[in-house]
């Protein structure tokens, strides 16, 4: 089921970002770039299950590798060392960050050939929508 999020994906619409990056705690500098960067989204997935998500972008580039339900350290792009676990649920892939008692939950999937990533942090919600390349 996750191998139909395989791919590259490249970043078309974003939606209440930057009051989910300030949300998260983003300083004011990396989210201007935050803002204006279109990364592009590579995700594959090996014979042993092992998911590599890799964000590509001229401002940075950061990867993860994980398999589904095991908890993994995280650095993430702004820099926040998370405890991260991914899960597959209802057909999305739902990545949970927790760090400094603090947790927030990126959900993606695929709906009419796109796929959107819904990031929730309390009730702040942002929705960045990437298509296939």
């Amino acid at each position: 089921m996750v191998d139909r999020f395989a791919g590259t994906w490249t970043l078309t619409t974003s939606e209440n970002f930057d009051d989910y990056m300030r949300a998260i705690g983003v300083g004011f500098a990396t989210r201007q770039m935050g803002n204006v960067v279109k990364p592009n989204l590579v995700i594959s997935v090996d014979d042993a299950g092992v998911i590599t998500m890799r964000s590509e972008s001229s401002f940075k580039n950061v990867e993860i590798k994980f398999k589904i339900d095991e908890e993994f350290d995280e650095t993430t792009a702004d820099g926040r060392e998370t405890k991260t676990t991914i899960t597959f649920e209802n057909g999305k892939l739902v990545q949970k960050q927790t760090w400094d008692g603090k947790t927030t939950v990126l959900e993606r999937e695929i709906q009419d050939g796109k796929l959107t990533a819904k990031c929730i942090m309390d009730n702040v919600v942002a929705l960045r929508t990437y298509e296939r390349v």
